[in-house]
């Protein structure tokens, strides 16, 4: 009796092990599962967040664009303008020179 109780305690210990060990082993494989899903969402994130930034240099980009033209444009017109008021200030003196001539 005394060797069967030793026998079955001995069996108890090595299945605690066993079962210990094949617990150990599932328990990583959902972690890695786990770890693996939470990389991958931050993947993912860092993804829209990549996208995101490349959408509002673009944007920036045509907004310089946009830029620079109304810049020439107004160059343009203030350039024109300021002939014009050459124009002005030469038939001003002329009108002025005929009335006192007058």
């Amino acid at each position: 009796m005394n060797s069967f109780i030793v026998a079955v305690s001995a069996f108890g210990g090595i299945c605690g092990i066993v079962f210990g060990f094949v617990t150990f082993f599932r328990n990583k494989k959902t972690d890695d599962a786990a770890g693996g899903k939470k990389d991958g969402i931050v993947l993912t994130e860092l993804g829209y967040i990549k996208s995101g930034v490349d959408d509002i240099k673009r944007k920036q980009e045509k907004q310089e664009e946009q830029n620079l033209a109304f810049v020439a444009q107004l160059s343009a017109a203030a350039s024109s303008a300021k002939q014009a008021h050459k124009r002005i200030d030469m038939l001003e003196s002329r009108i002025k020179q005929g009335n006192m001539l007058s």
